[in-house]
């Protein structure tokens, strides 16, 4: 997957890409591409092909020789489950290797209770959507999580989340793997919302924003094709800058003036109800504002200024082809336009020319597309396979633990 560590030039899960986005439609191509020989990718192809991730047949357009035959990811190559995360949510779907997500659940769940608790109401939630994809026939080959908090890149340990006690320097990764028997790869939530928009919606892209607007405010960005993920997984965290209508409001991370103190949705809840007017979730917030309650209109508009502030700087520095709003709040028009408006206002004519500045196309499924794809891609050697689609048999044990049904242990208890 574009993006991920494991996602070395000629890697299995380079190759995936490049079919799966259409960059690449038969070997002769992955040559071009790769500036491989010829014999090594077709090696790696046939691998592919033997373990039911790519299928070759038909016949392509002929360059001047033998006319090639096509590559396809396969669509039952196996899938990921994705859970994507928020503070008192959780989105839970089956995503396929070509970017199809199915059997999505929106559940409560309030993740600030603390890590135990939500990893058992997880392994539960997952356990039984893997009992579903598998007697559907399904070959579920890992679990992709979108934490909403800073994620040690390649660890899959939490760190230093706000409004999260408990779970700092959580390694959530090791535990889900060992409760579950599945690989797992865990990454922060607004990163995969990005890497999720990147993959299926904009891969011609290069550089992007993806802001993740609701509860909190966070932002994933893809510099390069890759998402970027910064020394210690904390890279795109807009919440905690400083904006100077917030004047010394304090944070939940500890400092006063944030970002997150004047344009998140739990802040504008909390706005409307020192107002008089009580609303318990950002959804009926945005009802209000859909009804042109002139209030919560006034304060969505607002808080896209805000935000438009904060990435005007972002913009300038980083001069992305295209910002891309998601989350909750984004789909108030008003928030959008106020955004918009800001970042032309601020930015340089240059910058700007341009830029892209939209809602994600993605929508909902971004955070879930993201965490399947780059674990399973990230896996495709690793996860479990039910059968070889070759033989109908099944497939030897890989060098390390097989992957297992999952269990009821108890977690480890984290370092």
């Amino acid at each position: 997957m574009a993006g991920t560590a494991h996602d070395e030039p000629g890697s299995a899960q380079h190759i995936v890409r490049l079919v799966s986005s259409g960059a690449a439609s038969s070997r002769a191509d992955l040559v071009r591409e790769l500036g491989l020989a010829p014999s090594t990718v077709s090696l790696r192809v046939q691998e592919l092909v033997a373990a039911g991730v790519l299928t070759e047949s038909g016949e392509g357009a002929s360059r001047g020789g033998r006319r090639p035959r096509l590559l396809r990811v396969r669509a039952q190559g196996g899938i990921a489950l994705a859970a994507d995360l928020g503070s008192h949510h959780a989105r839970l779907g089956a995503v396929d290797l070509d970017g199809s997500v199915r059997d999505t659940a929106d559940l409560p769940h309030d993740i600030t209770a603390g890590p135990e608790s939500a990893v058992d109401w997880l392994c539960e939630r997952v356990t039984e959507l893997v009992a579903r994809e598998r007697a559907a026939g399904r070959t579920v080959r890992a679990l992709g999580v979108a934490f909403p908090g800073p994620v040690r890149p390649g660890e899959g340990r939490v760190l230093s989340p706000s409004r999260m006690p408990g779970w700092h320097r959580y390694p959530l990764r090791e535990v889900l793997a060992d409760r579950l028997g599945l690989p797992v790869t865990v990454e922060n939530d607004a990163t995969m919302m990005a890497v999720g928009e990147h993959a299926v919606a904009r891969p011609e892209l290069d550089h992007m924003v993806v802001v993740k607007a609701g509860r909190g405010i966070g932002s994933g960005v893809i510099a390069s094709g890759r998402p970027h993920d910064g020394a210690n997984g904390a890279a795109g965290d807009i919440s905690h800058v400083r904006v100077e209508e917030a004047g010394d409001r304090p944070c939940s991370c500890g400092n006063i003036g944030c970002l997150e103190t004047v344009a998140s949705g739990a802040a504008l809840i909390r706005e409307l109800a020192r107002q008089g007017v009580e609303v318990a979730t950002t959804g009926e917030l945005l009802r209000l504002v859909a009804d042109g309650d002139p209030l919560a209109t006034t304060l969505v508009r607002t808080a896209g200024r805000h935000i438009g502030a904060v990435l005007s700087v972002v913009v300038n520095f980083f001069n992305p082809q295209a910002v891309a709003l998601g989350g909750v709040l984004a789909t108030a028009e008003p928030l959008v336009a106020a955004v918009r408006g800001v970042l032309y206002e601020r930015c340089l004519p240059v910058v700007t020319a341009d830029l892209e500045i939209t809602t994600t196309v993605t929508g909902p499924d971004a955070g879930l597309l993201g965490a399947g794809l780059t674990t399973l891609r990230r896996h495709l050697r690793t996860g479990p396979v039910t059968q070889d689609p070759t033989t109908g048999r099944e497939p030897a044990a890989p060098t390390g633990r097989e992957p297992s049904a999952p269990t009821s242990r108890e977690p480890s208890t984290p370092q």
